[in-house]
């Protein structure tokens, strides 16, 4: 048995020992023990086989395996099969979200020990992972389509899994409503392609469009701009970005899944798996990319004002991911991959060590009622220091490489304008992850944790320390595996221009002035204020959009308080009631009655012959 047939029989386990998990837990009731055997053991059975997968296919520059279970639909043309697929972009994606799924369920035992709904939390994470995997697994559309909304009902449930909050739910139906604006765009598109293409394989997809169309094809930029429209609604960029801060309602661990391993990273891949078929539109690249720098600066200038410590890292990974859709957009899709794997290391540390910082501190979750934690919790603050090191792409982490060799292509492509505006975005990022750092760590004490995270949380800070720095020194194994990724690593510092080197170590050091001297905090006045306001607001489109469809929504449904529609119907009730009454009342008993109603009905019938 050769190791390709090994591989294609391990593959369907991937997704499936989830899956199996957290169908058990659903439907059977298990001590809390084997919640937390069945909950983190499958995805690190789902993780080994990954590992499995990086070591056998170490050496292979080029490769494809495939297994699955045969036609899923077939009707008339359309054929859809429920395989999968693995290739050198699916197996990076399935190591990052099993790798880092594995570490956020295990800390997850200790931050959710307490909780009541711990086989429900277990459940719904489980099926969480099993959909994202399923999701960069599939071999055609549909199938990507089925593991799409498969992430959007998990985060849906996730989110709002504190139900008895109500602003809990509102965040869980801000998320699913905002992102199936996208998903409908998203929809239209596989519908598009289907009809255009005649099939809904990926790779025959990508063979079709390159022998059917031309660059600058109208229809394959309106293909291309659909499949946009569902990116733009799952990775939270612009113009639907603002869920994504209020999904911070549920459990911290499940914003470290959201935002590091899962679905935010799947518009992200969607791009990318499909860059052959978006190389056929300038049109939509150039839309990608200005989607991504116009994110990256608004999210960064949002995070820079936040004093809640979770909706700072929230807007720093749609910040993120801009760049990475940045990437994307200027034909550097290997780059942009490889700068979603260093940013799953660095904001699961981040969100983890966030979560250890809030249980230790009473469930504090405003900066400037922390301070001075240093030395009171040295692990959470060893992971804030490499997290916020990383984000910052300060020099020599993992953040560092990929970041700055994203600048680097930029400069390739020759997009000087998009160059300058990420470098601006770096300078943002970099001051912001020094001022979170200095005002929770060295700042005044505010008050004293009231007891230290558990050692399962440690456990899983300690680990991810470990790929948040190194992650980008050494990517000849499963990275390398993606074309275009020669120059990453250490020849990263070997870019024609220092001045993104040197970007964030000027804004770290202007932080650190600030913060010395007392500004981080303090009362505004006069334009700066309202524009503290406006950033911290996300620049007000959670405004913008109450005022263009809420209002106007609800204005509407006051309006038709009555339903028009209903007042037809019961119209119609009212003359059928009507008429039923006047017919029944001929129907009297009495027989005289009836004799001279026939007697009128013969004379009425006889004389209408007559006279005609």
């Amino acid at each position: 048995m050769d190791n390709n047939h090994i591989l294609s029989l391990l593959l369907p386990l991937v997704p499936l020992f989830p899956l199996i998990s957290a169908i058990t837990l659903i439907l059977l009731n298990p001590a809390k023990k084997w919640v937390s055997i069945l909950g983190v053991g499958s995805i690190g059975c789902a993780a080994l086989i990954a590992v499995t997968f990086n070591l056998m296919l170490w050496d292979e520059t080029s490769y494809v395996i495939r297994s699955g279970f045969g036609n899923w639909i077939s009707i008339d043309n359309l054929t859809i099969s429920l395989n999968f697929y693995l290739d050198a972009l699916s197996l990076v994606m399935i190591t990052i979200i099993t790798g880092v799924g594995f570490f956020i369920h295990l800390y997850s035992t200790g931050f959710m020990a307490d909780d009541p709904d711990y086989r429900r939390y277990f459940a719904y994470l489980n099926l969480f992972v099993s959909a994202m995997l399923v999701l960069v697994l599939a071999d055609n559309l549909l199938l990507l389509y089925l593991g799409w909304e498969g992430v959007g009902l998990c985060s849906y449930l996730l989110i709002g899994f504190w139900y008895q909050n109500r602003d809990n739910n509102h965040a869980a139906n801000k998320a699913f409503i905002m992102t199936r604006v996208g998903d409908t765009a998203m929809a239209l598109g596989l519908f598009l392609l289907f009809y255009q293409l005649g099939s809904l394989d990926i790779q025959q997809i990508q063979t079709n469009a390159q022998n059917q169309w031309l660059i600058g094809d109208d229809m394959a930029t309106l293909c291309c701009l659909l499949l946009v429209g569902g990116a733009v609604g799952k990775s939270a960029q612009l113009p639907l970005q603002n869920w994504l801060p209020d999904a911070m309602a549920g459990p911290t661990p499940v914003s470290a899944l959201i935002h590091a391993a899962t679905m935010v990273t799947a518009g992200v891949y969607l791009i990318a798996r499909n860059s052959d078929l978006f190389a056929l539109s300038p049109t939509a690249m150039t839309t990608v990319a200005t989607i991504g720098t116009l994110t990256l600066l608004l999210a960064a200038t949002a995070a820079m004002v936040q004093h809640d410590v979770k909706r700072i890292l929230a807007y720093s990974t749609i910040s993120q991911i801009g760049y990475m859709f940045l990437a994307l957009g200027v034909g550097a899709g290997s780059v942009a991959v490889f700068h979603l794997m260093t940013h799953a290391f660095f904001k699961a540390l981040l969100f983890l060590a966030a979560g250890a910082l809030i249980y230790s501190v009473h469930h504090e979750h405003n900066i400037f009622r922390m301070g001075g934690l240093l030395k009171k919790l040295p692990v959470v603050a060893a992971s804030f220091a490499i997290g916020c090191a990383a984000l910052a792409s300060f020099p020599f982490t993992s953040g560092f490489f990929s970041k700055e060799t994203i600048l680097e292509k930029i400069i390739d492509a020759g997009q000087t304008h998009f160059w300058w505006a990420a470098l601006l975005g770096a300078f943002i990022t970099a001051f912001y992850s020094g001022r979170l750092f200095f005002v929770v760590f060295l700042g005044k004490v505010q008050q004293q944790p009231d007891h230290q995270p558990t050692k399962m949380m440690h456990l899983a800070l300690i680990i991810l320390m470990v790929p948040s720095l190194i992650a980008g020194f050494q990517p000849q194994g499963l990275v390398a595996l993606m074309p275009g990724l020669e120059s990453v690593g250490l020849s990263a510092i070997q870019f024609q221009y220092w001045l993104p080197i040197l970007t964030p170590l000027i804004a770290l050091g202007l932080a650190w002035w600030l913060f010395k001297a007392g500004k981080f905090g303090c009362e505004l006045n006069g334009p700066l204020k309202a524009i503290h306001r406006l950033f911290k607001s996300g620049w007000g489109f959670d405004f913008i959009y109450n005022a263009i469809f809420v209002v106007p929504f609800k204005f509407l449904c006051r309006l038709n308080r009555h339903d028009i529609i209903d007042q037809f119907y019961r119209a119609v009730e009212f003359l059928t009631e009507t008429l039923h009454k006047q017919v029944t009342s001929f129907q009297n008993g009495q027989l005289r009655l009836y004799n001279a109603s026939l007697i009128l009905f013969c004379v009425i019938a006889i004389s209408w012959v007559l006279i005609k």
